[in-house]
């Protein structure tokens, strides 16, 4: 019995001071991570946090090319993709599908977790919000939304471009696999306002690029202050609805109900290659322009302290013969657009050891750039 009691009062002093000292968040990541058999975030708990819906209401379905799923990819792609643990793959060409496939139980109605692509739709928002007039400018400050940042050492001086372009000197340590740091709290604690906001900022905005999510996470409270509804809302209106997306999809908010504007929307891969053509065609669905395309060229344009790899929430490889720029998100999820090749391709899955020695860039990105434009190549005349 006195084994049992000290058991039951050192649980319940671990708690205690797990509350005291704001780690309470770990018990949640706990519970949807090790307790069903995972070692972190996954690509499908999105059914294991509250969401906001964002609606479709006249799905148009992608029409196929005349050779869709006629060529079987070659062997070192496909192995490529199961190292990878790749759920869903699809490849555009022309603004027709032309190659699907997926694996480990995945199909076209399967909803996996964008992750940081997440960012990238954020930055769209915010392009609309501006094109509306909700949002001045670009250098319109964080403390013109929330006064108290102009209390803060440097953080009376970030502007949305700051953050946009991750170069807001936010004290935040982009490390997912620290429980104790600031994205674990984001991703399984309740209360996104008071985790970003209590962060302070180490440096000047606007001299130095570093990608973090807290950045983007403020964006996104920036622009729901805008426009005054929530950010699921405005996405559907602006962007899903307009666009014809396939299915509904859903974004994992706080308790509060505020959107993780660094991360998780969850959505299918056709749906996701749909933003990729979004670009493509320069913010256009048929003869409607969706987004401003003088904010698309400036999300899509490499900045000059990211040494080019990194525009407005896009990442940017014109290192390569082959150019090409990409919503990123953990574990591998890309949506890639290829103009040269009138291309998008988009990978979702989980892959856990993304190497990225591409001067921060996953490898398989340029080598899914490469092998495939040469593949399909062969039967589809470049632009």
């Amino acid at each position: 019995m006195k084994i049992l009691k000290y058991v039951v009062g050192g649980t319940a002093a671990v708690v205690a001071a797990a509350y005291l000292l704001g780690y309470d968040y770990l018990f949640s990541g706990i519970s949807k991570t090790y307790l069903k058999g995972k070692s972190s975030a996954y690509i499908d708990d999105g059914k294991l946090f509250p969401s906001h819906l964002i609606t479709t209401e006249t799905p148009k379905i992608w029409e196929e090319d005349p050779e869709y799923n006629q060529h079987e990819l070659p062997q070192h792609i496909i192995d490529d993709l199961k190292h990878a643990h790749t759920a869903a793959f699809v490849v555009i060409k022309h603004g027709k599908i032309l190659h699907e496939q997926y694996w480990d139980g995945y199909n076209q109605l399967s909803h996996t977790n964008s992750f940081s692509m997440a960012k990238a739709v954020t930055v769209m928002l915010l392009g609309k919000a501006l094109e509306e007039g909700k949002i001045k400018n670009l250098s319109e400050k964080m403390s013109s939304f929330y006064p108290e940042f102009k209390d803060k050492p440097f953080g009376n001086n970030v502007t949305l471009k700051n953050l946009a372009q991750m170069e807001a000197g936010l004290d935040w340590d982009e490390n997912y696999n620290n429980p104790f740091l600031p994205n674990a709290k984001a991703y399984y604690g309740t209360n996104l306002l008071k985790t970003v906001f209590s962060r302070k900022f180490k440096e000047e905005p606007g001299t130095k690029y570093e990608y973090q999510s807290g950045s983007t996470q403020l964006l996104g409270f920036a622009v729901r202050e805008a426009v005054q509804q929530s950010l699921a809302s405005y996405l559907s209106e602006k962007f899903w609805i307009p666009m014809g997306m396939e299915q509904n999809a859903t974004w994992s908010v706080d308790s509060h109900g505020m959107e993780k504007t660094y991360c998780c929307i969850h959505s299918n891969a056709r749906d996701y290659a749909k933003l990729g053509q979004l670009f493509l065609n320069d913010g256009k669905v048929d003869d409607e322009q969706i987004l401003n395309l003088d904010f698309i060229e400036q999300m899509r344009t490499p900045t000059e302290k990211s040494k080019e790899i990194y525009g407005m929430g896009l990442w940017i490889n014109n290192d390569n013969p082959v150019k090409h720029y990409y919503f990123l998100g953990l574990q591998g999820q890309y949506i890639i657009m290829v103009p040269e090749y009138k291309m998008v391709i988009v990978r979702t899955g989980s892959y856990n050891n993304l190497p990225k020695n591409d001067r921060g860039r996953p490898d398989q990105v340029k080598f899914l750039v490469n092998e495939l434009t040469q593949f399909f190549d062969k039967d589809h005349e470049k632009v």
